[in-house]
Order: C-alpha cells, then structure tokens, then sequence
C-alpha cells in the first residue's frame, strides 16, 4: 500500500499568496530584464558618440595654404583663443598624434603648423618653387 503525503489544508488566502509570488517574481525579473537592455543600448550609444574632442575633429581635407581659421579648427579652438589654451589643445593632439607613438607625421606637421599659425609665427619660410 501506497501512503500519500497530503498538505495540510490551505485556507482561500493562503493559496492565493501562494499562486501570485510566482508572478509577482516573474514581474520583478522581467522588468529588470528590461531596464538592463535598455542601459546597455543606452550605453553603447554613449561609447560610440565618444567624446568631445573626439566629436568635435577637424572634417576635411587641408588648405594649400594655413589660414588662421584652419589652424583654429584643427586645434579645436577659436581664432582669439589665448597663447596658454594654444599651448595646451597643441600638447594634447600631439600626444594622440606624435609620429614616436604611431601617429602620422603629416599630421603632427600640421598640428604643429596650427600651433605656429595660431601663436602669430606663421609661415616664415618661402618657397622657392
């Protein structure tokens, strides 16, 4: 003979907690769920929008001839900007860009030229072509 195990008697509000946890849990996961795809994909837009140096790059090709306005656009500053600013936005681009460490040295001419133009040493040299 088979003796069965019955649960003891579970009165009306006692089997309703019983069904809604479940779904009370279910709820709680599925929400969470949902709010962590939303921070990823928020995330991911952020990561990709970079930052503001790196939004705000120099779009173009150059000048045959450096103008203040370019020198100021690829330094990311404006054309009044003070000698200590110059300074600074130079130093930055070129520890991103510096020739020793991968950059481009067409680039680093450029920036450097930038930094001349803006700083009022300008294009001192002729060219004899």
């Amino acid at each position: 003979m088979v003796v069965m195990y019955a649960p003891p008697h579970l009165d009306e509000q006692q089997s309703c907690d019983v069904q809604t946890t479940p779904l009370v849990a279910g709820l709680a996961i599925g929400a969470a769920a949902y709010a962590g795809r939303a921070l990823l994909q928020v995330g991911s837009k952020w990561s990709t929008a970079g930052s503001a140096v790196a939004r705000n790059y120099y779009k173009g090709g150059f000048q045959a001839e450096m103008t203040k306005r370019e020198a100021a656009l690829i330094l990311g500053l404006r054309e009044s900007a003070a000698l200590e600013k110059v300074k600074e936005a130079h130093r930055r681009i070129m520890i991103a860009n510096h020739p020793d460490s991968g950059g481009s040295s067409f680039l680093a001419t450029k920036v450097n030229e930038a930094k001349d133009m803006m700083l009022g040493k300008g294009k001192r040299r002729t060219n004899i072509f």
